[in-house]
């Protein structure tokens, strides 16, 4: 009788928290969305939330205006089976990506919802705004996520990409999390899966006052009139480093592009020498892509650029210098 009552002090409740920890999982992603449809890396922040626990249940945010936000909301409702619920937030505040009534209205969603998980994707749009709600909810956030193993067990790049920590989420709810969309692929959706569209609801506002409105305002937005693919969702990206030397020379990667049907992509040291704006660079301070083919022209491979595209599936490096770091990760060199 004595070895049966430890058994049943002991062992017992554990598996009961198990059982209403897993039952517990439920996640809310903070999506962004352009010209009525959800950002591909938003859809991998779903894709990464299925790995925090069967069951979970998850919603995902989108807020804005005018008929812009409507066609998000439906768009967010069928691009991906997973999603239960799409919780809107009609309000001007939003409009623009600015971090402080973003950071309130995802802070004022999860006093009333209850999440345990909150994720963005690790782009310009969750890492403005992530860190600012993760402050107002006193919790710590995981950034740049690559691999989740449960519902507390995270995998993430240290030192540029060189070292993979595995971290274990111990604080408060929610655990808040960035999440690298290039490590987190979305099957193609069948007709059949589509029809099972999430239900829509409105998130209410009346709390939403004027303390949302922070100090930084909206000026302009400013975008390349191109027909180029996106440079975080190619399947081929081109890019061009300091060894071009010149703007001029740049537009020969652009034209290579063009034929390609290719994103354009630059080093820092071309971003910072003005051959092209800063949106097109790629590596630790840029943007992190994994195309199926990366071309590097004049690129020397210092490891910030690296940790920007050494997922890719096929790196072709062409430079002067034999000895450049880039070919240490390429496969194919001139």
């Amino acid at each position: 009788m004595a070895m049966l009552r430890a058994v049943k002090t002991t062992f017992l409740p554990q598996i009961s928290s198990l059982i209403s920890t897993a039952r517990s999982v439920s996640t809310l992603v903070v999506a962004e969305h352009e010209g009525g449809a959800i950002k591909g890396p938003s859809v991998s922040a779903v894709e990464a939330a299925k790995a925090l626990g069967d069951g979970n249940s998850i919603s995902i945010l989108v807020a804005g205006s005018g008929p812009s936000l409507q066609e998000a909301a439906a768009h967010a409702a069928s691009c991906h089976p997973s999603i239960s619920q799409v919780l809107v937030a009609d309000s001007d505040k939003c409009t623009h990506s600015l971090a402080e009534p973003w950071a309130r209205l995802v802070h004022l969603v999860q006093q009333k919802g209850g999440y345990s998980h909150i994720l963005a994707a690790a782009n310009s749009f969750g890492k403005n705004i992530l860190p600012r709600a993760a402050a107002l909810l006193d919790v710590s956030p995981i950034t740049d996520v690559i691999d989740i193993s449960g519902s507390s067990q995270f995998v993430r790049p240290i030192y540029a990409g060189n070292a993979l920590c595995t971290v274990r989420y111990t604080g408060a709810s929610p655990c808040m999390l960035t999440i690298r969309s290039t490590s987190f692929p979305v099957p193609a959706i069948s007709a059949d899966t589509k029809s099972n569209e999430a239900r829509i609801s409105q998130v209410d506002l009346s709390t939403f006052g004027e303390d949302s409105v922070g100090k930084s305002r909206y000026v302009q937005h400013t975008s390349q009139d191109t027909e180029r693919p996106d440079l975080g969702s190619a399947r081929i990206v081109v890019t061009g480093g300091r060894g071009l030397k010149s703007a001029e020379n740049f537009k020969m990667i652009e034209k290579l592009a063009e034929k390609l049907g290719a994103a354009v992509g630059a080093t820092r040291a071309a971003v910072d020498a003005g051959f092209v704006p800063n949106d097109l660079q790629v590596g630790q301070t840029g943007k992190i892509v994994a195309p199926e083919l990366y071309m590097a022209f004049g690129v020397s491979g210092a490891i910030q650029h690296i940790a920007g595209m050494r997922d890719s599936r096929v790196i072709v490096a062409v430079n002067k210098d034999s000895d450049a770091p880039v070919f240490q990760n390429a496969i194919a060199y001139m």
